[in-house]
């Protein structure tokens, strides 16, 4: 989502019109494009962001049981 969400707008800009389907289709060959390197900040991003999630939801039940 990170790497998307990072991209989304320029996809848009370099192809005027494009259904929301073509963006879609168009930011999954750009990722399958990336060497395993330019991915990693995104999978950092991915991961530091599940831990928080998993932390936040930690924290809702434990509210939520007392």
């Amino acid at each position: 989502m990170f790497f998307a969400n990072e991209n989304r707008d320029i996809v848009r800009a370099e192809n005027p019109g494009i259904s929301f389907g073509g963006v879609g289709k168009l930011l999954g060959e750009k990722w399958k494009a990336l060497t395993p390197e330019g991915k990693v900040p995104y999978e950092q991003k991915a991961e530091a962001d599940k831990k928080r999630y998993e932390q936040e939801k930690a924290n809702y039940q434990a509210q939520q049981q007392e």
